[in-house]
């Protein structure tokens, strides 16, 4: 939708539509808020049922879908469509159908353990493909300069999200940066996070339900001036919104248990690319002392 405004564009690709969508959202009306959670939590629908069946899903009239196309620039909800369409078409397989079909056949082999596994090893699968395809080499580059900027690294995480933080600690922790784990031990939070300076970076990982602990100490450190980095389930999370550096990772609400795989991968990828840049500013500095 242009407006007169030839400024003005609508996003191209589905990164570019989530950056808007972030954007957008705190001006949102309670109503368009819904359908953008909808939109960066269902990806697939999106891509692949009508509008009346997405807007029915969503809990909005169709109407208001296209209200929300709109505010993002779009002509209308069939632009918005090719968006998540394009996205689904680069994929070599569907793997929404096939992880349908293995849902299905677990259920009618009565949950059988290799059912369940196999159900299991697929989801991954398509948790990684879409954690690949939603994942911007800017984001990780910006993400890696930080951390290696940083004086001090603090990781923070509750629940079942926590292993992600210790992990992340162990791990940077073996490239000899200095790194600490916020782990409330004892109900110190608050007297561990007064450690952290404004030349220090803090790591926060949280799922819905989102832990309020995390959600609010990264929202205090980011008011600070302090670095913030939030791996988390969508752009509109409460600790993306103000993050220096957000990464979404779609997660299986419908699942009583949730995988964990791709928030292991991306931290693992955070500090394998944190390692290498490290290695390459100690290497120039050397040739510049020499």
């Amino acid at each position: 939708m242009n407006n007169g405004d030839t400024t003005v564009t609508a996003p191209r690709t589905f990164n570019e539509l989530k950056d808007a969508i972030a954007d957008h959202y705190p001006s949102m009306s309670r109503q368009l808020q819904k359908i953008a959670r909808f939109v960066l939590e269902y990806p697939e629908d999106m891509a692949l049922e009508t509008v009346a069946v997405i807007a029915r899903r969503a809990g909005v009239q169709p109407s208001s879908m296209v209200r929300f196309a709109q505010s993002l620039e779009f002509d209308g909800f069939s632009d918005m469509q090719q968006v998540f369409r394009t996205v689904l078409l680069t994929r070599s397989e569907n793997y929404r159908d096939r992880i349908e079909t293995l849902r299905r056949q677990s259920e009618g082999a009565g949950a059988a353990p290799a059912a369940v596994l196999a159900d299991s090893v697929e989801e991954s699968i398509h948790a990684l493909q879409l954690l690949g395809d939603h994942t911007t080499s800017g984001d990780l580059d910006r993400a890696i300069k930080l951390l290696a900027k940083a004086k001090n690294i603090y990781v923070l995480a509750e629940r079942r999200a926590f292993p992600v933080a210790f992990y992340l600690t162990y791990a940077i922790g073996q490239l000899e940066r200095s790194v600490y784990l916020l782990d409330g031990v004892g109900g110190m939070i608050s007297q561990q996070a007064r450690n952290i300076k404004l030349d220090d970076a803090v790591i926060g990982v949280s799922f819905p339900p989102y832990s309020p602990t995390v959600v609010e100490l990264l929202a205090e450190q980011h008011q600070r001036g302090v670095t913030t980095v939030s791996i988390t389930d969508s752009a509109i999370s409460p600790i993306a919104l103000e993050a220096s550096v957000s990464f979404g990772i779609k997660q299986q609400e419908e699942k009583a248990f949730r995988s964990l795989v791709a928030p292991m991968c991306l931290a693992q990828s955070l500090v394998v690319g944190l390692g290498h840049r490290l290695v390459a500013s100690n290497h120039r500095g050397k040739k510049v002392r020499g």
